[in-house]
């Protein structure tokens, strides 16, 4: 990786553990000790460059959300995987939501953080497989199957380009730059690919166009 893994935790023994699992599998962490009074003033946590964020999940859920969503607001588009106890639908779902690429268990840690990491670091996702269907449901409710399913057939060529280059999780900026075209004309695209695939955010549209792909 050319940038160092971003490591936040409140518990100085759990950042500590993250940081030896990383540095082992050979993935250079970077990390800062949360307070608690981050939870409330947001803007004390340091949020460098990074190839990816680990965040420890706080006991209250909402603080967990808030503090993702203040390192989004900082650094758009960047690769964010939470650890915590478990990961039940009501505290994973509200995280995928929010774009974040991964969910890992502490009893998982040992064996698999680093190569969490560096999936999401990579532009994949690393969720347990069931976890991840169960959310795709949940997201289609409202939306009819067959119409999911042959979405990708009422693309047009530049949707399709617009799709792909948002599934290597390029900000509208850079796809503006690959196509040579302007930022507002991506986001005309970007905006008709929400509509037919009939989500409402692009964190939702990746995730379900690359679960998608894993059925197929």
């Amino acid at each position: 990786m050319a940038l160092p893994v971003c490591v936040y935790s409140f518990h100085p023994l759990v950042l500590a553990e993250l940081n030896r699992l990383l540095a082992a599998g050979g993935v250079p962490p970077l990390s800062y000790k949360l307070e608690t009074d981050h939870i409330m003033d947001l803007k004390k946590i340091v949020v460098p460059a990074a190839s990816a964020y680990v965040v420890e999940a706080n006991a209250r859920r909402r603080a967990t959300e808030a503090i993702v969503e203040e390192i989004f607001s900082r650094r758009p588009g960047v690769r964010l995987l939470v650890v915590a106890e478990r990961f039940e639908e009501a505290a994973a779902f509200p995280l995928l939501r929010l774009g974040v690429k991964g969910l890992l268990s502490y009893p998982e840690l040992a064996s698999h953080l680093a190569s969490a990491v560096t999936v999401i670091a990579s532009g994949g996702y690393w969720v347990r497989r069931a976890l991840l269907f169960r959310y795709v449901d949940a997201t289609l409710a409202a939306v009819r199957r067959p119409r999911l399913a042959s979405t990708s057939a009422y693309l047009s060529q530049r949707e399709r380009q617009v799709h792909q280059f948002l599934m290597e999780n390029l900000s509208n900026k850079e796809i503006a730059a690959r196509l040579n075209v302007s930022e507002r004309t991506v986001k005309f695209h970007v905006s008709n690919l929400l509509g037919k695939y009939g989500v409402k955010r692009r964190a939702d549209l990746i995730l379900l166009s690359f679960t998608m792909r894993q059925l197929a």
